[in-house]
């Protein structure tokens, strides 16, 4: 199988997925005009199991080092395979949750909470779990990356001035969303061998333990996206057998679409982990808020006609995000 063998590959591996993270949710934001959310949910967690077999039967499978993903899926025990399917099942209902506040509280107070949370603990637990790099440079890199993600909160709400009466459902499910998220990369972590190039028997290598995770997240969809959530109030009920009968090529291609962008960054962040820490890539790869930040503000013009003053906070926060990565990269072999 492929083994990241210097931290230069890692750490580009690693803003792949910063990019592949933060640039999903554009699919979602197409598919929306004509798709609920719910419906193209499932096409986007087809689509991240499908890219996570492509992933290990090609790059998995091949090479002289680690173990073909059929032969490690065949010799894997139990309590690793439980371990990544948990992980995807809690990374599941994490990201529905984030959706469900995002709807309720908006964008602005939702998703900054929930990958701050989700930044800071993810970090935290898996440094503790693997302390690769300085915790110095790497803590103060990830404390700038949140402050960042607060720079983003505060420019969103100059874009309006109205309040959601429901914004202390918001802010509750918004920071349940962060904390689950946080934890869901650990239990993965676990799961995958220490030695990429001589692993262990029992554990999964990591193109294994994707594919597994990939399948919690695809068996979890028929507990987390139902109207279980609508009967809650947190969303509206939809009609899913709308899936099969009002669904057009191009929607269904639209989610696919978007599972394997997520999915990608995924298999890059697991991979990148041996050479550069899982606290390391994880806390890249949480920079993806940023770049959802670059989206909304460059491509989908999200800040046009903003209040004077709303460009400085931008300006500052790109800045911080910069700062932030620079550090967190260099933490490594400080």
């Amino acid at each position: 199988m492929y083994i990241v063998e210097y931290y230069f590959t890692a750490v580009i591996l690693s803003l792949i997925t910063m990019v592949c993270w933060g640039s999903w949710a554009n699919t979602q934001k197409v598919a929306s005009k004509e798709w609920p959310f719910q419906l193209f949910y499932w096409d986007y967690a087809i689509g991240v199991f499908l890219f996570s077999l492509i992933f290990a039967f090609t790059l998995g499978s091949f090479g002289q080092e680690g173990r073909p993903f059929v032969q490690d899926l065949l010799q894997a025990d139990l309590n690793p395979i439980l371990l990544a399917l948990l992980g995807g099942i809690i990374f599941n209902l994490s990201n529905i949750l984030l959706v469900a506040a995002v709807d309720i509280a908006g964008l602005a107070v939702a998703f900054p909470i929930a990958i701050g949370f989700s930044c800071s603990i993810g970090v935290v637990v898996n440094y503790i779990a693997v302390p690769v790099g300085n915790p110095v440079f790497l803590f103060i890199g990830i404390a700038l990356l949140i402050l960042a993600v607060v720079m983003d909160a505060l420019a969103y709400k100059r874009l309006s001035t109205s309040r959601n009466t429901n914004i202390g459902k918001g802010l509750l499910i918004s920071v349940l969303s962060g904390v689950l998220m946080g934890f869901f990369y650990r239990f993965v972590a676990a799961s995958v061998v220490n030695d990429f190039a001589v692993p262990e028997a029992g554990k999964l290598t990591p193109y294994t333990a994707v594919v597994i995770f990939s399948l919690g997240v695809l068996l979890s969809n028929f507990i987390w996206n139902t109207n279980l959530f609508a009967k809650l109030s947190l969303w509206k009920p939809v009609n899913y057998g709308d899936y099969f009968t009002k669904g057009s090529v191009r929607l269904h291609t639209i989610g696919l679409i978007g599972g394997i962008i997520w999915s990608i960054g995924m298999g890059f962040s697991i991979i990148a982990s041996g050479k550069a820490g899982y606290a390391i890539t994880f806390g890249l790869g949480q920079g993806g808020t940023m770049v959802a930040a670059f989206w909304g503000v460059f491509i989908w013009k999200e800040f046009k006609g903003a209040p004077r003053g709303t460009n400085r906070i931008l300006a500052a926060m790109f800045a911080l995000y910069i700062i932030a990565i620079l550090l967190i990269i260099y933490s490594r072999n400080a």
